[in-house]
């Protein structure tokens, strides 16, 4: 992988991170464009790397509501802040599981052929206009019953949020279509759920880079001892992947808070249907 790959991999992962496309299923596509060639463990830790600039994104542009948060949870305050941390935690529980015990399996998913991204995006396709013509549709034309009106996420809801987010590890399952999504679909607030999606990542990500930093960069002596090969990706082209999914993801977060207090998370179904669709086609080697 050059310099080249690894900037349009970032702006890939700055965009699609945010935008209810999958990310993942992205990078698979756009490796399968470019001709690269990884292996699943060399595939994952790159994009590892490229979620943390995506997290780090997330951070900059959510900062006023991010410090509060910290500052209320590590003094223990016990205010709606420190709950909503707590909420947060509850969340990431699914993931953790999914993170220690299928770490192996998940990896297997990556490098492999475009037909279970596109399956992948076709569910996520389903979701968003599941959630749309439920939820968001009936409550932009008020159609919605006084007593199931949109509520504040419950601890419950996080939980419930973080297994959708467990799910969404397949690439091509988009993790914020899918936790928005269900968020939506349990009658939680579109403004509080792209919100909580997108904080909710953080402690996964930033946890998954820590166990991997050590092994991408060779630096675990028992696997120098077993001879294991030296990554393929160099250290230029990931910085340079770094920072092109740090800048763009911290304009196209801006852009998908806006998208989803607008309820227009139906025209990403359209997309990932054609190109779920078309990734079957290309994986069956219909043509």
């Amino acid at each position: 992988m050059d310099i080249l790959d690894a900037l349009i991999l970032g702006i890939v992962q700055g965009l699609a991170e945010y935008l209810p496309i999958s990310s993942s299923g992205h990078l698979e596509i756009f490796r399968e464009i470019l001709g690269l060639d990884l292996n699943g463990a060399e595939s994952l830790q790159f994009d590892v790397m490229l979620h943390v600039a995506t997290v780090l994104s997330t951070i900059v542009i959510l900062w006023r509501e991010f410090w509060p948060l910290c500052r209320s949870f590590f003094t223990f305050r016990r205010d709606a802040e420190f709950w909503y941390v707590c909420k947060i935690l509850v969340s990431c529980i699914p993931i953790g599981i999914v993170g220690v015990f299928f770490k192996d399996t998940i990896e297997s998913f990556f490098g492999q052929d475009l037909t279970l991204v596109g399956v992948c995006l076709c569910v996520t396709a389903i979701l968003l206009s599941f959630s749309y013509f439920t939820r968001t549709l009936p409550q932009t034309r008020g159609l919605i019953a006084p007593g199931s009106q949109p509520r504040d996420i419950t601890f419950v809801d996080a939980f419930v949020i973080g297994c959708a987010q467990a799910v969404a590890v397949l690439p091509g399952l988009s993790r914020s279509g899918t936790t928005i999504a269900t968020g939506i679909l349990i009658g939680d607030k579109r403004e509080q759920v792209a919100q909580f999606s997108f904080l909710m990542v953080i402690i996964p990500i930033l946890g998954e880079a820590l166990l991997d930093v050590k092994k991408m960069f060779g630096v675990e002596a028992i696997d120098q001892a077993a001879g294991a090969s030296t990554p393929e990706i160099g250290v230029a082209a990931i910085v340079a992947g770094f920072l092109a999914s740090f800048i763009v993801g911290c304009l196209a977060c801006k852009w998908m808070l806006n998208i989803v207090k607008k309820g227009k998370l139906v025209w990403f179904a359209v997309y990932c249907l054609v190109v779920g669709l078309i990734c079957i086609l290309k994986g069956t080697n219909v043509f």
